[in-house]
């Protein structure tokens, strides 16, 4: 039987409480609901009468598990969605499972078995469950079980995984991830989804507000249309589209496709999913570049290179969707307001679907890597931290990435290159700037 339990604090490590209370959409709505920092917050109520866990709670304890142990490569709008669909955020939910013997519990609706295995075999260790079935009732413990179960599944059988093949297996296990029986729950999880609110930083919605009279923002989808083209013109600003035609590579192939100036159609993988050409990818890195970052030293081939294995050059980025240098939205805006990069404005994650936007902000993301705490990067090091974090680098998580990095590299390096310009594998080092 589940327990009944009144408060936050007596479920959550005093450092998790302090962690959701730094964060400022938890800080504001707690404070707005009478709760007192120092004193145990109450749990929320649904309209039944049972505990339940707002949104806002929902959200910052998937980015604060992400972060901390996932190093950002899970979407936490996903476990937003399956946590909605899967409990209703109640923490205490409780669902026998008769075929299987067991039942599942929290938030997630996790197994016991799934968690003890995930930490008996896939070392996810950071919680102890084995024997303490009540400890999944411990919202950031669920939490934490259902995003390495998903991490698990992101690359099941050695593939990388599409978003709805894990939703699926979520669901129904790996086997049954295609089957009829889990088609359904993939459909009410991207409805879900789509109505959970967008992650949006108000102060730079204040800055823009002048420019939309309502103050509001329309709510954007990173969900494109495969019915539909998708275009260059409705995603980048003319003065860019200017230079995008002025680019000889970029114009040649544009008239060779048949496309036309207002008209310029994104090239569609065979999912009908918009991505862009290594000839455009060149163009931007290139572009954003001289514009940019002339003084900084770094090389367009770094950027293209890093887009290519990041989002596969796929327009709005793999998973999360994050555009074509996977800059996670808050990232972008803690760059735009603390770092004072602001040639472009980011108000949404739907603006990260803007290709120069997002190789602005992921060259920005560079030049900061450089020289992390004051001391001169090296290129491994810039790379590795580029998809890790950078206290995540490792060779276990971040160095295959760095290799493929390396394969990726030439394609896009200038065939004339001078020799001081050179990369060195073996050292790791690079005089990018």
């Amino acid at each position: 039987m589940a327990p009944s339990i009144k408060f936050w604090d007596d479920w959550v490590d005093p450092e998790d409480m302090t962690a959701m209370w730094s964060i400022p959409e938890v800080h504001n709505e707690w404070i707005g609901a009478g709760e007192i920092q120092g004193q145990k917050v109450h749990l929320s109520r649904n309209p039944d009468g049972q505990p339940c866990i707002t949104q806002t709670e929902t959200k910052a304890m998937a980015d604060i598990i992400i972060q901390r142990h996932f190093t950002r490569r899970l979407d936490p709008m996903m476990i937003c969605a399956i946590a909605e669909i899967e409990s209703e955020r109640q923490p205490f939910a409780y669902r026998y499972e008769p075929q299987l013997g067991e039942a599942s519990t929290g938030i997630m609706q996790t197994l016991q078995s799934t968690a003890e295995w995930l930490a008996r075999d896939m070392g996810y260790t950071v919680y102890q469950v084995e024997g303490a079935p009540t400890m999944l009732y411990r919202p950031f413990v669920s939490v934490y079980f259902g995003a390495a179960y998903l991490k698990w599944l992101s690359t099941y059988d050695g593939k990388k995984r599409s978003e709805e093949f894990m939703v699926r297996a979520y669901n129904g296990g790996p086997k049954r991830a295609n089957h009829k029986s889990t088609l359904q729950y993939w459909k009410r999880y991207q409805l879900v989804k789509q109505s959970l609110p967008m992650e949006i930083d108000m102060q730079i919605l204040e800055m823009n507000s002048a420019a939309d009279a309502s103050g509001s923002l329309a709510r954007a989808s990173f969900v494109s249309v495969a019915s539909e083209w998708t275009y260059w013109d409705d995603k980048v600003s003319p003065e860019d589209m200017v230079e995008m035609w002025r680019h000889p590579d970029v114009r040649n192939e544009w008239i060779r496709h048949g496309e036309k100036e207002g008209m310029v159609r994104f090239s569609r993988d065979s999912d009908k999913r918009p991505y862009l050409t290594t000839t455009e990818l060149k163009a931007i890195a290139e572009i954003t570049v001289s514009r940019h970052f002339a003084a900084s030293g770094i090389k367009p081939a770094l950027l293209a290179a890093l887009s290519e294995i990041s989002s596969m050059r796929l327009l709005y980025g793999s998973d999360p969707p994050n555009g074509i240098m996977q800059i996670p939205f808050r990232t972008a805006v803690w760059i735009y307001k603390d770092l004072g990069y602001k040639a472009y404005k980011i108000r949404s994650i739907e603006d990260l679907s803007n290709p120069f936007l997002s190789m602005y902000f992921g060259a920005a993301y560079v030049c900061w890597l450089s020289t992390y705490e004051g001391r001169e990067r090296s290129h491994q090091f810039i790379i590795q931290a580029y998809l890790g974090g950078p206290q995540g680098v490792n060779v276990q998580e971040t160095g295959p990435f760095w290799l493929k990095y390396l394969d990726t590299l030439p394609k896009y390096e200038s065939k004339k290159k001078a020799s001081n310009g050179s990369c060195t594998a073996s050292s790791g080092s690079c005089n990018i700037l």
